[in-house]
């Protein structure tokens, strides 16, 4: 599988990941993300032995786009303090069924995640285990009863944009978890990682990657025209 290099240095490796999957390996069996890297690197280095990769931030399986890892220990500890005080732009692309009423909004909840079923359901402020989630949105469309909406992430929940905009009323296109009232089986989900901006751990540089979905249903509704 030819996956697409987006950033790459001594450092960090930032890659397009296909949408369906997983970023590391799972029950599934199924080839992951990380992995495959690992391999691709062990054959363009020719690296001996293990090659080190640090998954610092994750994607959903079925979600695609940009996605960072490290290549040393040091890198991926700075990474994740990048993300802990939340100094990592995260800008997603998503569409929506219905029409979005606001043309921006923020969207705070608290989330808490069932991980022996791996859903995430929202649940008051003060109750055991919920974690707050804040997201803001920005409308780019609308169209045929869905809305394309760019979506920056403040912090970064397990299923968080697909927990949060169903709960707004709005699930996202083709989400079989979060929306199964109003999409049907096979449909892709319309979520992806659009952009990715933050200082290098160790260059201190500006690092901003972008990716965008391929020109297919409902993505071509806005874009590639």
């Amino acid at each position: 599988m030819k996956i697409p290099i987006l950033y790459e240095d001594n450092h960090l490796l930032i890659v397009e990941k296909p949408v369906n999957i997983p970023v590391q390996g799972d029950e599934s069996g199924d080839k992951d993300l990380l992995t495959l890297l690992k391999e691709d690197i062990k054959v363009r280095y020719n690296k001996p032995g293990n090659v080190y990769l640090a998954l610092v931030h994750r994607l959903d399986r079925p979600v695609g786009g940009a996605i960072v890892f490290a290549k040393t220990s040091k890198a991926a500890s700075r990474m994740a303090n990048l993300l802990r005080l939340r100094k990592m732009k995260r800008i997603y692309l998503a569409v929506v069924r219905g029409h979005v009423k606001n043309d921006s909004d923020t969207l705070i909840d608290y989330l808490i995640k069932d991980r022996k079923k791996n859903i995430v359901y929202t649940a008051a402020s003060g109750e055991k285990g919920a974690k707050e989630a804040i997201l803001h949105y920005e409308v780019l469309g609308r169209k045929d009863g869905l809305t394309f909406l760019k979506v920056e992430l403040e912090t970064g929940r397990s299923h968080q944009i697909r927990v949060q905009l169903s709960e707004m009323g709005h699930p996202l296109y083709g989400d079989q978890k979060y929306g199964a009232h109003v999409n049907k089986p096979g449909e892709q989900i319309a979520l992806w990682s659009h952009m990715l901006s933050f200082i290098h751990p160790v260059k201190k540089t500006e690092i901003t990657v972008t990716s965008s979905p391929a020109d297919t249903y409902p993505w071509n509704l806005w874009l590639n025209k």
